[in-house]
């Protein structure tokens, strides 16, 4: 079929699949509110007795619908501010620890990491679980635990270059339990949680961040394993309970934020369960020393590779991770060199452009040749429109003879397609890009540009694109689709993070450039043929006079 389509058709239809894909994904994964939790009923985690088989990797375990997680009204008491008995201050952000020894918030205090409503980030969700929250399996004792405060060993700690300690006791009535947290300036803590006698009991990963979320954007919850298995379950998406072992890292997630802990024991029960909502609720089994590490804040590459290099993991790009991973490292090369996120994005759409270079530019000459022998093509069809098998060949043979690919056009697009979706996954999960200005207008390379001047030179540089590609339309309606096209991209893009619309006008921009060449290329050569054939014209017309 592909075959009897003509060069710009393919064109189109690779375009138009690219609308589809765009308008099906946010059809089927719309971005997802965050939902206010109804008041909550005091619900102990269901929990079987036989959790199944541990083994390396992943476990999947059937059990009745999970409706717990939700705190308690003695736990939603300790969750109020005038319950916080721990502050860590640093010059980035404010955390704090409750008398249930969770940490109740953390607050970046940062402006370019402010949320839409440009208020300071909070990555601490109001309700539900909280990191290091412990649930025992006994009903009595978890109750006793509900109602009966943590102490600390000092009320406020202020990180600058050093590590700060914090020693948590809640003192139950058969058990006390200690919990050692050494806090470091770049955001991370260890944590090592010490009961005095041996129960069952669950630390929480706690509740994912819920500050931006943008279209095809992922929220929910990650658990990566130490064969390099990434498993993501997204919010809305639980089903069932899942259990890990081999766990370097879990992660509850929103687009540049996360909470993480990681550095367990290889035999730790890693529980993936669901909330009354399907969203993922993290947690691990303990043991009675607990040691590990944790993180809360923005998934930035350098603040995590500094911490373990592992966590970078932590950054997803859903689909197209082999090539967003690294197009990200490429991107923050060339930031090292321009110091300008604006600038290092032109600079890779550049690189792009060379890589893809002979590819275009042979797509270009083959869908300009397909233009200078569409009208023979036309003759030959017209010849054999009885015979469609008869008419396919002498059109493949014409194709052959001419040295046109009826594919070429297609093919340089929808090669960057992929990339193009991969760059796109880059640049809306780049926390690095939060609050990047590049230009006198454009001040955050995370967002929309407000005054809607990148997307309408983009559609602007579409629509000029447009014009000097080679057309032959036979479909009048075809034609007058085609021309909107440069419209609904405008429109399309105009929600965009200004960094994905910088990077594709500066790639229409090269493509324009090329297109010039290229035609430009054929146009010396159409006249260098006819000064040819002029000279021939008017050596045989002399020699016809001589005879």
């Amino acid at each position: 079929m592909l075959d009897k389509m003509t060069s710009n058709q393919r064109l189109m239809l690779a375009v138009a699949l690219s609308i589809t894909f765009f308008v099906a994904y946010t059809a089927i994964f719309p971005p997802v509110e965050p939902k206010k939790a109804d008041a909550p009923k005091s619900q102990n985690v269901a929990l079987t007795k036989d959790t199944g088989t541990t083994q390396a990797g992943i476990s999947t375990i059937t059990t009745e619908q999970a409706t717990g997680h939700a705190i308690s009204q003695e736990e939603k008491i300790a969750a109020t501010a005038s319950s916080n008995i721990v502050t860590v201050k640093s010059k980035e952000f404010i955390l704090k620890i409750d008398t249930l020894g969770r940490i109740s918030s953390k607050e970046l205090l940062q402006a370019k990491y402010n949320d839409g409503k440009n208020e300071h980030s909070q990555l601490i969700p109001p309700f539900g679980t909280k990191p290091l929250f412990v649930r025992f399996l006994e009903d009595e004792l978890n109750k006793e635990a509900a109602s009966i405060a943590y102490t600390a060993s000092i009320s406020e700690i202020t990180l600058e270059d050093t590590a700060q300690k914090v020693i948590l006791t809640q003192k139950l009535p058969d058990l006390v339990v200690t919990k050692k947290l050494t806090f470091y300036p770049d955001g991370h803590y260890d944590a090592v949680v010490t009961l005095s006698k041996d129960k069952r009991y669950f630390i929480y990963l706690g509740q994912r961040p819920e500050i931006t979320e943008q279209m095809m954007t992922v929220s929910g919850a990650m658990i990566y394993t130490d064969d390099e298995l990434v498993t993501i379950i997204e919010d809305g998406d639980a089903e069932g309970r899942k259990t890990f072992t081999g766990v370097e890292l879990i992660s509850a997630f929103d687009q540049y934020s996360a909470t993480i802990m990681y550095e367990f024991s290889k035999d730790t029960n890693i529980v993936v369960d669901r909330d009354k909502n399907d969203n993922p609720i993290v947690y691990f089994e303990a043991l009675q020393k607990m040691n590990f590490k944790g993180y809360v804040g923005q998934k930035n590459y350098e603040v995590l590779e500094g911490i373990k290099p592992v966590l970078t993991n932590a950054i997803e790009y859903g689909w197209f991770t082999f090539a967003s991973k690294p197009l990200f490292q490429l991107l923050s090369w060339l930031h090292g060199i321009f110091g300008n996120w604006g600038w290092s994005i032109i600079a890779l759409t550049i690189l792009v452009r060379v890589v893809l270079y002979p590819l275009t530019y042979k797509g270009m000459v083959s869908m300009q040749k397909i233009k200078e022998i569409a009208p023979k093509i036309k003759e030959v069809q017209a010849k054999y429109k009885g015979d469609p098998q008869r008419m396919n060949a002498a059109v493949m043979d014409m194709y052959k003879k001419h040295g046109a690919n009826p594919l070429g056009g297609c093919l340089p697009m929808l090669l960057q397609i992929p990339v193009f979706f991969a760059i796109y996954r880059v640049l809306l999960n780049a926390v690095e890009l939060q609050g990047a200005p590049w230009a006198l207008w454009i001040t955050d390379l995370s967002r929309m540009d407000t005054y809607y001047i990148l997307p309408i030179l983009m559609g602007a540089s579409m629509y000029y694109q447009q014009k000097l590609t080679p057309n032959n339309f036979t479909d009048p309606m075809q034609e007058k689709v085609f021309k909107f096209l440069p419209v609904i991209f405008t429109f399309f893009f105009l929600t965009f993070p200004s960094g994905l619309v910088l990077y594709w006008f500066v790639n229409n921009l090269f493509s324009i450039a090329q297109q010039f060449i290229v035609n430009q290329q054929f146009k010396n050569a159409k006249d260098a043929q006819q000064i040819v054939d002029k000279h021939q014209e008017k050596k045989e017309i002399t020699g016809n006079k001589d005879d």
